[in-house]
């Protein structure tokens, strides 16, 4: 059972990003045993000052009340340290928030997909911003869940590019979900909640204060499997994500793309010299750290293999032997095109325009009549399928 009204309680008396909050979860059998303690019982729990038991014993029940009829009223979710749909990875750290608001949807496998986190400056170059965009879209398209801050800058060319290849996003922000937090990128994060979820740990009109800022990027780094820092000064707040995300877990994965002998790079620059993080120039920098994104889902004890049976969701985890039902090593006959695939229009098309013969690029968009910026994606997509392969000079073919 989820006690969501006591928990807001709680983070009204105690605060954001504080351990205490797990140390109750651990510690009782519910928050609503440790409310009914009163007092004597916080005091005998031995994690509270006298000033934090003074201010549990003067927060009422109802300010949590008021905050639960707003977030009804505007159609806001809110998870609880005890709901069953609070994600793992997040419960995990040191300091989980006591809850967190949701307007759309957090993916329901977020502790299985791939998330990374985009970060970097608010104030872009132009080569920062596209190297966004291009990294979110090319991530998103391959099922890979892209986590940044709604900021301006790189957090908002990531979502951007997440949202143009239709794929999944979560904006956590610095400030409650409601507050009127950069007007310009409002669409942006009306957008996110049909795809992804904007969440943050603050009630919903909640101002954005300074300190808000590194506090949620833990969230960041906690929901990410890995961290892309793209342009980051000498003081960004992109490197208190990487070392939340290094504290959070020492083997978790940070990717720098590197930038000219610039102060606005130096950031970004430094995480690389200093072997921190590791030199991407493409997506495929950083899903070839992975063991494997995709596996088939589980079927049902003693049933074949079916097309319309078997999803296909990003994970980490060893290759598996077969993706939907297909063959994945290389096939000592001439390869031949397959059926039943489920493949989308732009996908078909171009898969049955390459044959067993290595053909460039510019030819299967002459063919296809698909412009490149969209034959991209897709012959990224066959790839990873295993029904394609990239040959020299950026040829393809069958396999």
């Amino acid at each position: 059972m989820t006690y969501t009204k006591y928990w807001i309680w709680f983070t009204q008396a105690i605060g954001y990003c504080t351990p205490k909050a797990k140390q109750v979860a651990q510690m009782y059998n519910s928050i609503l045993e440790f409310y009914e303690g009163g007092e004597a019982e916080w005091r005998f729990s031995g994690l509270f000052s006298n000033a934090e038991i003074e201010k549990l014993s003067f927060t009422k029940l109802s300010s949590a009340d008021e905050i639960l009829f707003k977030c009804n009223m505007l159609g806001y979710r809110i998870l609880s340290l005890d709901n069953s749909f609070y994600p793992e990875c997040l419960k995990n750290i040191d300091d989980p928030p006591a809850v967190i608001y949701v307007s759309g949807h957090i993916p329901e496998d977020i502790d299985n997909r791939l998330s990374i986190g985009i970060v970097g400056t608010r104030r872009a170059s132009r080569y920062g911003m596209k190297a966004a965009f291009d990294f979110g879209y090319n991530l998103a398209k391959i099922g890979v869940a892209v986590i940044s801050g709604g900021a301006l800058g790189i957090d908002s060319s990531s979502h951007n590019g997440a949202l143009s290849a239709d794929g999944v996003t979560i904006c956590v922000l610095g400030c409650g979900i409601n507050y009127n937090y950069l007007r310009d990128n409002a669409q942006m994060r009306s957008s996110i909640t049909f795809k992804g979820a904007v969440i943050s740990e603050y009630p919903p009109d909640t101002e954005p204060y300074p300190f808000h800022f590194p506090q949620r990027n833990r969230i960041i780094s906690a929901l990410s499997n890995g961290i892309l820092v793209i342009e980051a000064g000498r003081k960004s707040g992109s490197l208190i994500t990487v070392n939340r995300a290094l504290e959070q877990n020492s083997r978790k994965k940070i990717f720098a793309l590197a930038g000219p002998a610039d102060p606005h790079f130096f950031g970004t620059n430094e995480l690389i010299k200093e072997k921190v993080a590791v030199l991407v120039t493409d997506y495929k920098d950083i899903i070839n750290e992975f063991d494997s994104l995709y596996v088939t889902s589980e079927l049902p004890a003693g049933a074949a293999p079916d097309e319309d049976a078997v999803d296909v969701i990003p994970i980490k985890g060893k290759p598996p032997e077969n993706i939907n039902g297909l063959r994945t090593k290389d096939l000592s006959e001439v390869p031949v095109h397959r059926e039943n695939l489920n493949l989308t229009d732009d996908e078909s098309t171009v898969y049955y325009a390459i044959s067993d013969e290595p053909i460039h690029i510019d030819a299967i968009a002459e063919k296809t009549g698909l412009p490149v910026f969209r034959l991209l994606p897709v012959l990224t997509t066959l790839e990873l399928r295993q029904l394609i392969k990239c040959v020299q000079g950026r040829s393809y073919r069958l396999i």
